[in-house]
């Protein structure tokens, strides 16, 4: 994994989510939060959960490690979703930043859910937070689908290659 790499897997991931709030910001509160079963009670819940998995892992590579996630009851709506997130965001780009190409392999200690202490290379960590949010945006299209939405544009990551590409990126 290269650095290069990252920075392109990270313009993947909120080039995604931001398709997905394209959608999701435009439904109606009672859609919005109504439970469907899924990982989390609802699509809220559920966007609530992708944010704050930005958040904790920022906040590990910070040196900290929390013991609980935000709840969604944190967030008054969408918008102070989004809000946290974009500056979450900002917060882990200049991190890439400062690694820089020459130390993406630095080695972060977290503690997890389980109390136990971990030790991995930053690339897999953001490898593996672009993955997650990968599988949760597939639960909000399934989600969306049974509150009678059309999903978001195609969120798969060949179809951003292929965006840029016909963009010239």
């Amino acid at each position: 994994m290269t650095f290069d790499d990252l920075q392109m897997l990270l313009e993947y991931h909120y080039w995604a989510r931001d398709r997905m709030l394209a959608v999701v910001e435009t439904l109606p509160h009672e859609s919005l939060t109504k439970p469907l079963g899924n990982s989390f009670p609802s699509i809220f819940d559920t966007v609530v959960h992708l944010y704050a998995a930005d958040w904790i892992w920022c906040t590990r590579w910070h040196g900290e490690s929390p013991t609980s996630l935000p709840p969604s009851s944190a967030f008054a709506d969408l918008r102070a979703v989004r809000a946290a997130w974009s500056e979450e965001e900002q917060r882990i780009r200049a991190l890439l930043t400062r690694l820089g190409p020459d130390d993406i392999a630095h080695a972060f200690q977290y503690r997890g859910w389980d109390g136990r202490l971990y030790t991995q290379p930053f690339w897999q960590m953001l490898q593996h937070l672009v993955n997650h949010g990968s599988y949760h945006r597939g639960q909000v299209t399934t989600m969306l689908r049974q509150v009678g939405m059309m999903p978001p544009k195609p969120m798969d990551l060949i179809a951003f290659y292929r965006e840029r590409a016909a963009v010239g990126a």
